[in-house]
């Protein structure tokens, strides 16, 4: 019998903080739109696509930039006398 002592203040207890969270989930608006996280894997967001697209064409301009490096490279070795040969610089 004195296990009611305990138990009836456990429960009150649980009660109350499952309680309080429903009412913090439905003021924090938890339940607004259930279906729209099930719905959102099918489409692509605005926002994905912009990111993408910015990264790609960062991406796109460091390779144009060392292909332009690259042939710029190659012209300077075309240019060169023959017979001469890149001495690197003691340090």
């Amino acid at each position: 019998m004195s296990i009611i002592y305990v138990l009836i203040p456990i429960a009150v207890l649980l009660t109350s903080i499952g309680i309080y969270l429903f009412f913090w989930a439905v003021k924090t608006e938890q339940f607004d739109d259930l279906e729209k996280q099930g719905m959102s894997i099918l489409f692509d967001d605005e926002n994905d696509k912009i990111s993408q697209d910015k990264s790609h064409s960062a991406s796109l301009k460091v390779t144009q930039l060392k292909d332009h490096e690259l042939k710029d490279n190659q012209q300077n070795e075309r240019n060169k006398p023959k017979g001469q040969v890149n001495n690197p610089v003691d340090k």
